[in-house]
This record gives C-alpha cells, structure tokens and sequence, in this order.
C-alpha cells in the first residue's frame, strides 16, 4: 500500500553525508530530541532527513508501532528518495535510531543492497532486530543512559551478535529519554563524532 508521509532534508553546502532519522514509538518528525541532535549534525556539515515512519491512522494501531519491519521498509524507500536528491546525489547516507527506530534503523541496514556508512542507536531498541542483526554490516555505535538499566541489558545482548565494528556507550546518569541537564549534548556529540569519522573514512 503506498503511502505519502512528510518529512525535512537539510542538506548543508559541501556537506559530507546525510543522517536519515527513525524516530521511537509515540514520537514524530517533531521530536524535540532528535530535531536537537539534528540540528548539530546540520552545524557540523552533515546533511538530516527527519520524517514520520507512519501516517497518524497508522499510529493508532500499536502494532503498527511495533513492526519493525514495517517502519524498516518506511525507512528504506526514504533512504532511496534521499540517494535521488539533487543536494544529495553521491553522499554517504547514516542512521540515526532512536527507541525502536533502532531496530528498524539496523534492520534496514543488514538489506543486502543498502550500503550504510555508519548507524547510532539512541535509548534504542536494537535487540527488535533480531537476526538480522548478524548481517548489519555498518558500524554501530550504541548509546544508553547509565540509570537506563534494562535497556542497557538489552544492547549489552544486541551487541553481542553485530559482526560489524560497533561500540556501547554508557552516558552516566541518564535515563531514557535523556532529559538530564547535558545528557543530550553529549548524545548530540557522541553522534556528530561517529557520522564524520565514518562518511569521511569511507
């Protein structure tokens, strides 16, 4: 079934790669969060691509929310438009998954013929993509808050099973949504970091 959803892409002059963004369960495109670190990436050349994974009929049923390989085709067809973008022809494409974007952001990177420079999970869900996890083949860096115990667990697990170059980071004293005072700047960073190294590494 096609489906028109809506969507930005800043793609700064010169810019060195655009970072696609799979928002969480019960966020948006106007996620405060992701729109910050976004606007990071933007100031340190990087291009974004923030956008709604579902319609709002479709975020009305759960296990819409829920279906990671749902949102990972949504994620797919964006990360095509964005490869066919005038301002972006050519660039590295990166992820940016937060909560169960996570998932679906590796999900849609273990596809054998999407090439992905590099992926961040943030307070993510990487564990809901399973198997496919063993296929990723981007570098991953996992982000978890230090007081976000159980999700912590859960990307100790996820892990595990990347074959990829992937790194855990603990952000101490953050909790999931990462409204401590700092805690997001240091998201922001961790991520501007990971992106550059990887599109400029490639």
């Amino acid at each position: 079934m096609d489906v028109e959803i809506s969507g930005q892409l800043v793609v700064p002059e010169h810019a060195l790669g655009v970072v696609v963004f799979a928002h969480g369960s019960g966020s948006s495109s106007l996620s405060p969060r992701n729109r910050f670190v976004a606007d990071a990436l933007n100031e340190a050349g990087l291009g974004t691509l923030l956008f709604d994974l579902l319609t709002p009929e479709e975020e009305a049923d759960r296990g819409n929310v829920f279906d990671i390989e749902l949102l990972a085709g949504r994620l797919l067809a964006a990360t095509a438009l964005v490869r066919e973008d005038p301002g972006a022809t050519g660039l590295p494409v990166g992820y940016f998954g937060a909560s169960t974007g996570a998932g679906a952001a590796l999900w849609a990177a273990a596809e054998p013929d999407n090439i992905v420079a590099a992926v961040v999970s943030r307070g993510g869900r990487p564990d809901l993509a399973g198997p496919r996890l063993a296929s990723v083949r981007a570098p991953t860096l996992l982000l978890v808050g230090g007081a976000d115990e159980p999700v912590i667990e859960l990307n100790e697990a996820a892990q595990r099973q990347l074959n990829a170059e992937s790194e855990l980071r603990i952000v101490p004293g953050a909790t999931h949504l990462f409204e401590e005072p700092g805690a997001l700047e240091t998201v922001a960073d961790l991520a501007r970091d990971w992106f550059t190294r990887h599109f400029t590494g490639r």
